[in-house]
């Protein structure tokens, strides 16, 4: 486990990571941003490889337990807690985490490690809300369907720019959760 102060290695990391991609986190750069020299960063770890796998260690099980959190019924309906992702997803606009997403996303397509921290958490979004359509009484081939249009739906309405404002955009989001989501409970 990577002792505390690591954590503000990996947490410049990742400011680089949504800034400039994976080429931009670099040791010299990181140590420049933090106000630091190089050699804090290697009593933390080994090589720019260490610190690489720890943010996407942090990275996937953060998204995996958000995802297994914001899923929980918790008194909720599974057509209730579909509904309060998508409002989740589509109204509060995390742009530094979108840029996290989108860069490690990138990353993937260059770096087996990164694509397998990728394919573990998409597997386990599509996992979770599978089982929340499953609830819903659909069969497991369509949960799986539907749970595959929530998520292309969740990503790619955070990256359209509606050229008709917030209130059209807020409308469409509303009648694709109906379509996603189907009648009320």
């Amino acid at each position: 486990m990577v002792e505390e102060k690591g954590e503000i290695w990996i947490e410049a990391g990742f400011a680089e990571l949504a800034r400039s991609g994976v080429a931009g986190v670099r040791v010299e750069v990181l140590a420049k941003n933090l106000g630091v020299t190089k050699g804090g960063f290697y009593r933390r770890f080994r090589d720019r490889a260490a610190l690489l796998q720890a943010m996407l260690g942090r990275w996937s099980a953060g998204r995996i337990a958000a995802i297994v959190q914001q899923a929980d019924l918790a008194g909720a309906s599974p057509r209730q807690r579909l509904a309060a992702l998508i409002k989740l997803y589509s109204e509060r606009m995390n742009t530094e985490g979108m840029a996290i997403e989108l860069a490690i996303r990138q990353w993937a397509r260059i770096d087996e490690v990164a694509a397998e921290a990728v394919a573990s958490v998409d597997a386990e979004r599509l996992k979770t809300v599978g089982q929340l359509y499953r609830a819903t009484g659909l069969a497991p081939d369509q949960a799986d369907a539907q749970a595959f249009l929530f998520y292309s739906f969740i990503f790619g309405q955070s990256l359209l720019i509606l050229e008709r404002g917030q209130r059209k955009r807020a409308q469409l989001i509303a009648k694709s959760a109906e379509q996603l989501i189907g009648g009320p409970d």
